[in-house]
């Protein structure tokens, strides 16, 4: 992966201050270490008359495969050989701006304590890349750089120089030159862009992408014809995010067009206002339909099966209407700190009485279990292997065999909702699986016709019409309990 930058120089300003504003001496060749690979700065050319930096990025291809690989289900079916054969060591992309920018870092803010005077003034630049993907062809990079001040010579670059009736390929050989802009613009400029016309990039885009954007586009982009096309690739198409770096953008045009500050427009609402509305976690909403589900059902022994630090366990015995509730799980270390959580050593005598904390495993029965109201799996299939999921479905709903069954589970369809999940991935790292609504509904029918109950569904948390709640829970009643209720009404 290739770029150079070249420009010319007279007596008074030799070419060579190119060294001066990039922080890197022409009579050097230095190399950098990047996440994906190594980064060389050299000088192919300097001196008076003209100066030419070069930078040139070997890709660690396998450490590129290992810190895309993601966990979780999905993906397409050629990903495997896809992640090994693809183009990312030999074309410019979001690789080579993150090299640029953290190679010229202070370039890039245009400091130059040496020649403050020649940062601050445009030079005459010429910048070539010799293979840039561009998804939109020569007219998409036209479009993107001429206005803002470059003259743009994009050829595109054949497939197969043995066969032109092949025709051209995806990739341009760029050639950028201009007499108007200072080295840090330029380098804003290549900075945004890159990625943007390569329409990916090589990592997961979080909400703090949207300040880079806004800072690097500062002073160019809220006025770019292609605003919104430069937005939305270069945040991989988030619609959130785009969103918002657009709200900002318009923020920034009003101000610039009413010759003030942002802060004296954007200021309606007050920051205190902000944490009045924000909505409970999605934990919270989850234990107050657990204990509304529980409540519901009549119960007062209640097991709490995968209780993990305690949290549940507290809630239950907050409400007196539950009588004993039993805490289990196979962490020792979790029912250490269910324990300290729930004081159980300070504890009063009559408290104490109803409260249990139980080492065992959920994949074998337990005769310790039988005989309880009701049982509460939050958040503990999904932690398991497929094939051990019927143990678990034997010894709760075969073996235990209480009156109601709690079970709630993530919605993966609700996952593209996630501001800073990655694509692909799942919401824990020890997720071996998450299902989408159907797929929880098809299990939990199952699950019932086979061991005797009727189970009913419930969102917890906001229930997105279209992908669904975050949550899912299902709530599980004996079949006899059932009957027993019916002939008594």
């Amino acid at each position: 992966m290739f770029l150079t930058i070249s420009t010319r120089g007279t007596a008074a300003h030799p070419a060579t201050d190119l060294g001066f504003l990039l922080h890197k001496h022409p009579d050097k060749a230095q190399t950098f270490s990047t996440s994906y690979g190594t980064a060389h700065v050299l000088y192919p050319e300097a001196d008076a008359e003209r100066c030419t930096a070069a930078l040139l990025l070997e890709v660690d291809t396998v450490a590129l495969v290992r810190r895309r690989k993601g966990k979780g289900r999905g993906g397409a079916p050629d990903a495997a050989l896809a992640q090994y054969v693809n183009d990312r060591p030999y074309a410019a992309s979001s690789l080579l701006a993150v090299a640029l920018s953290a190679v010229f870092s202070s370039a890039l803010r245009g400091v130059c304590n040496a020649r403050p005077e020649r940062a601050a003034a445009p030079l005459p630049l010429r910048i070539e890349v010799p293979a840039l993907p561009a998804r939109g062809g020569t007219a998409l990079v036209r479009r993107l750089f001429e206005p803002l001040g470059w003259a743009v010579t994009a050829e595109p670059v054949a497939l197969d120089t043995e066969f032109p009736q092949w025709g051209d390929s995806r990739y341009v050989r760029l050639v950028l030159e201009s007499e108007a802009l200072t080295l840090a613009e330029a380098l804003r400029h290549l900075y945004v862009l890159l990625p943007v016309l390569d329409d990916a990039k090589h990592y997961w885009v979080a909400p703090d992408e949207v300040d880079k954007l806004l800072r690097a586009g500062e002073g160019w982009l809220p006025t770019h014809p292609e605003q919104k096309l430069i937005t939305s690739r270069y945040l991989s198409r988030r619609w959130s995010l785009t969103r918002q770096a657009m709200e900002r953008l318009e923020l920034v045009r009003l101000a610039e067009a009413d010759d003030s500050e942002v802060e004296s427009i954007d200021n309606a609402v007050e920051e205190e206002t902000e944490a009045e509305e924000k909505p409970a976690p999605l934990a919270v909403l989850r234990r107050e339909a657990i204990l509304a589900a529980l409540r519901a059902s009549g119960a007062a022994r209640v097991l709490d099966l995968g209780c993990g630090q305690g949290q549940l366990v507290q809630e239950l015995l907050r409400d007196v209407r539950f009588t004993e509730v039993v805490g289990v799980d196979v962490s020792v270390r979790a029912l250490a700190i269910a324990s300290r959580r729930l004081k159980l050593d300070r504890m009063g005598e009559r408290q104490a009485s109803r409260v249990q904390l139980l080492q065992g495993s959920l994949a074998y029965t337990d005769k310790r279990l039988k005989g309880y109201d009701a049982a509460v799996l939050s958040e503990v299939i999904e932690h398991l292997d497929l094939p051990r999921l019927p143990a678990l479905e034997y010894a709760v709903f075969g073996h235990a065999r209480p009156r109601t069954v709690l079970v709630t589970t993530p919605n993966v369809e609700y996952n593209v909702r996630w501001e800073t999940l990655p694509a692909g991935h799942v919401r824990h790292g020890d997720h071996r699986f998450e299902w989408t609504r159907e797929e929880f509904r098809g299990w939990a029918r199952t699950v019932a016709e086979r061991h005797g109950y009727e189970v009913a569904f419930t969102p917890v948390g906001p229930d997105d019409p279209e992908v669904g709640p975050p949550t899912q829970m299902a709530v599980f009643h004996r079949h006899d309990d059932t009957r027993k209720e019916a002939k008594a009404a």
